[in-house]
């Protein structure tokens, strides 16, 4: 069966790899789409040093349910739309001990750690395999990337009482917008792009900046009526965007960090103490965070392919990466179609 992999940086290719057979408490997924993530985007370029290549990228899913275990429980059909939950856990560390399996220290996600999902055909315990029934594959394929946004609003707590500064208004930018939107915060989105401030809007932002264009902090100050964000969410991971973060955020406010800068960043850390902050990080997802998501495509009466940048079949993959490597900030999700 076909697979796209990564052999070395700027590479790029389709191999042949043998279809896996299931074990009696696994699924197999017939792959339909595949979204290419900001972590893939670094393992092309080089930049991601937790890939040892050659390896198959690719941990946003969108696929159909193929064959079923004889020992898989009930409530799993052939047929079936389904994502999947990318990522490992092992029982035993600090994180899963206190619940929070999303950030296990041994956590190996599809396409970095380990190889991906991008082939035509996956073999998961059925633990992994999360039922989307009523959503399209090619949709499902945009279901992680808008949990780790979902996620970063759900540590910060956010409430109908908060105004919500979300910097970065990518897919997982989008997906803290919306769901901060969801319950009831005033959200203010900030960007470079105007074509991707203006799907914010749509998406439930009230106000955006376009940090590019205008300033950020007499914008903050206007729209906050001169408190700041009662909670920061920091998308991007560049120092110049950790550093608003902290500028921006209210006293006593949260700062929820989802992007791994590349370099150190400097900050002012009287700040840390004399606003009395709350920061934290936010990694991956949990189970909640998937069904949330879910929920909000089966209901929203907008239009999520909007969010669908490109879609690139495996032998013009690299194409796409390269396309998106040039201009990374026009694009949303590139979805690669088995």
């Amino acid at each position: 069966m076909k697979a796209v992999q990564i052999p070395a940086p700027s590479e790029m290719c389709v191999v042949e790899v043998a279809k896996p057979q299931i074990k009696s408490d696994e699924v197999l997924l017939q792959i339909k789409y595949v979204g290419f993530c900001g972590s893939d985007l670094n393992t092309f370029l080089g930049k991601n040093p937790m890939v040892k290549l050659p390896i198959v990228p690719g941990h946003e899913v969108g696929a159909v349910i193929a064959e079923i275990g004889e020992n898989v429980p009930a409530g799993f059909e052939v047929g079936m739309s389904v994502t999947l939950n990318p990522y490992t856990n092992c029982g035993k560390c600090a994180s899963c001990r206190n619940g929070r399996v999303n950030a296990c220290e041994f956590n190996q996600t599809f396409g970095v750690q380990r190889d991906g999902a991008m082939l035509e055909y996956l073999a998961l315990p059925w633990g992994k395999v999360i039922p989307a029934e009523g959503i399209s594959p090619r949709d499902c394929a945009l279901i992680e990337p808008m949990s780790v946004g979902f996620h970063a609003v759900d540590r910060a707590q956010v409430t109908d009482l908060d105004n919500v500064m979300v910097i970065g208004c990518g897919m997982i930018g989008m997906g803290a917008i919306v769901r901060a939107s969801l319950r009831g915060a005033t959200v203010i989105a900030v960007d470079i792009d105007d074509e991707k401030l203006a799907l914010a809007k749509e998406y439930g932002a009230k106000y955006t900046i376009n940090s590019k264009s205008e300033n950020v902090h007499d914008k903050m100050r206007e729209y906050t009526g001169g408190f700041g964000a009662d909670v920061v969410v920091e998308a991007v991971g560049a120092p110049p965007t950790y550093v608003m973060a902290i500028d921006e955020v209210a006293f006593t406010g949260r700062v929820v960090c989802i992007g791994y800068a590349k370099s150190e960043v400097a900050f002012q850390t009287k700040y840390f103490v004399q606003k009395e902050l709350n920061i934290m990080g936010s990694r991956n997802a949990m189970p909640s965070d998937f069904r949330a998501v879910i929920n909000y495509f089966r209901n929203t009466k907008n239009d999520i392919t909007r969010f669908i940048s490109a879609v690139a079949k495996p032998e013009t993959a690299k194409d796409a990466m390269e396309a998106w490597a040039a201009d990374p900030g026009k694009v949303f999700r590139v979805l690669v179609e088995f």
